[in-house]
């Protein structure tokens, strides 16, 4: 075991979400209409970073349901996100452990997305041993299963990892040309910026050899663990091309912040298989420029709690990593 380093705030409590409540009154009305009965009760979800509705609803004919809102005007990026989550997950295969797509809803200036609710709850940190395994376990029953894209997944023209490499994860070669601030670094990397320019532009190359399909946002607040055990993975909205290992890499910062042998778990998953020797090197200096210069700004989508824990899964990305290069 290594020293832990917990979040600054628990994943299951990071959320910053309107109450059912407060909704439009023709909204809630449209919503129970489509449900077939009242909503009598509602657990607003406390994992997440966006201030998007999102609760386990309860109708009054004993019906349960998973729904997302949003409003139009005033957060249409989160409109945009909800409907291309519907659609992916309406064509996910089959007997995958992700909730499945009820129906979509336009009212009141709102857009609903409904699906099976899930009963379960967001991994517990430190990781518990079962429950870790159970995450790692359905994870690689879901890289297995989209390690050829579905056609249905294909024509959804989902993005390129190795393009939103390009395009939004690098940003320590941004540092370097003096066009980004340089985040604060602890003293056994601040000399080592020529080294995460480097690592972090293999990941383009890398990314692009893969044909098959990820989650690309693998973080335990879009884990559910239910009451027989098994993992479920939630908010499908940034899937896309590319290589496993890169979700494995992310799921596991937390591992690596428990004080857990991160790299033995990378190692022996079937996620991993097939990546070149510094793959997880390459992601890992992309993921700590990524969330240390990032965290700078939070945009108005996103719960306040968003920027400290881009600050920790950077501090994580580079303590792993340089542990792995022998910096410290």
């Amino acid at each position: 075991m290594y020293p832990t380093s917990p979040p600054p705030v628990p994943h299951h409590a990071t959320a910053h979400r309107p109450g059912w409540e407060t909704l439009p009154a023709a909204l809630r009305t449209a919503v129970g209409d489509r449900l077939g009965a009242p909503v009598v009760a509602a657990r607003v979800a406390g994992a997440g970073f966006t201030r998007g509705f999102a609760a386990v609803l309860a109708t009054a004919a004993g019906d349960r349901a998973f729904v997302k809102a949003a409003a139009t005007a005033e957060h249409p990026r989160l409109v945009d996100w909800y409907a291309r989550e519907a659609a992916i997950l309406d064509r996910l295969p089959d007997g995958l452990p992700a909730p499945r797509p009820r129906w979509t809803l336009h009212e009141a200036g709102w857009f609903v997305l409904c699906l099976d609710a899930v009963d379960g709850h967001t991994p517990r940190l430190p990781w518990d041993p079962a429950e870790l395994t159970a995450t790692l376990s359905g994870y690689a029953e879901v890289a297995a299963a989209l390690a050829v894209a579905p056609a249905g997944l294909r024509e959804l023209g989902p993005p390129r990892l190795a393009d939103l490499a390009r395009d939004d994860i690098l940003w320590w070669g941004e540092v370097a040309a003096g066009r980004e601030p340089a985040p604060p670094l602890p003293a056994p990397v601040r000399d080592r910026l020529p080294e995460l320019v480097a690592l972090e532009s293999l990941l383009p190359a890398y990314a692009a050899d893969a044909s098959g399909l990820i989650h690309g946002d693998l973080r335990p607040d879009n884990v559910l663990i239910d009451g027989a055990g098994r993992a479920w993975f939630c908010d499908w909205t940034w899937l896309c091309q590319g290589p496993a290992w890169f979700d494995l890499a992310t799921l596991l910062l937390t591992a690596y912040a428990d004080g857990l042998d991160a790299d033995a778990l990378f190692a022996r998953h079937p996620g991993a298989a097939g990546a070149p020797p510094d793959a997880l090197d390459a992601t890992l200096a992309a993921l700590s420029g990524y969330f240390l210069t990032t965290a700078a700004s939070t945009p108005s989508t996103a719960s306040p709690h968003l920027p400290a824990h881009q600050r920790w899964s950077g501090e994580q990305s580079l303590g792993w990593l340089a542990r792995r290069q022998g910096w410290t």
